[in-house]
């Protein structure tokens, strides 16, 4: 279903066919625009961008080292996919962004979130610490994620559907790594 919902946006992307969706996303995010939040939503998107991404992927790496080392590899890899995955969408689909720059569906801060926050969230809910834990982890990477993809449109650097393609997609792709995860499991047992 999250793949098909990301075909269906990519699908209606370049010609801005949701009902004016977009620019009453864009009009509705201007008006809360004030010069005092540029910064802080400048600081908090750099979280998607490879300068946020590349230090928390090492950081997760590392402590996956002592618990989990199969993930400890495999989480590079999973994200080294997401990072092809949104070169490759955003080449195929070519849709500007509100600012004119080009390649802008999906969102890859959002869809790489998506992914790097959904797998934290898989390996919070086995692992062996007290349910307030896991749910304070899964909470705090729901806010940054919901929080770095306001950023998003409040930058005006996309479109609400570039956010929705970028969950989308991420949430596609993270369902099939968990998958394939949760098999490989099973049939070593």
């Amino acid at each position: 279903m999250s793949f098909g919902g990301f075909l269906a946006l990519a699908a209606g992307a370049p010609q801005h066919h949701w009902l004016g969706m977009d620019e009453s996303a864009r009009h509705a995010v201007g008006l809360a625009r004030m010069p005092e939040l540029n910064a802080p939503f400048q600081a908090v998107s750099v979280l998607g961008s490879p300068s946020g991404l590349i230090p928390l992927i090492l950081l997760a790496s590392f402590v996956l080292w002592r618990f989990r080392r199969r993930w400890a590899l495999a989480f590079p890899v999973v994200m080294v996919g997401t990072g092809v995955l949104q070169f490759l969408s955003k080449w195929v689909i070519d849709r500007p962004r509100p600012n004119l720059t080009a390649w802008g569906f999906p969102s890859g801060h959002v869809l790489s979130l998506v992914v790097f926050f959904g797998v934290v969230g898989y390996l919070l809910s086995g692992a062996r610490i007290s349910r307030t834990w896991q749910w304070l982890g899964c909470g705090i990477g729901a806010g940054a994620l919901l929080t770095v993809a306001f950023s998003r449109l409040y930058l005006d650097v996309h479109w609400l559907t570039d956010v929705l393609g970028g969950f989308a997609l991420g949430l596609a792709y993270l369902l099939a790594v968990l998958w394939l995860a949760e098999l490989s499991r099973t049939r070593k047992v």
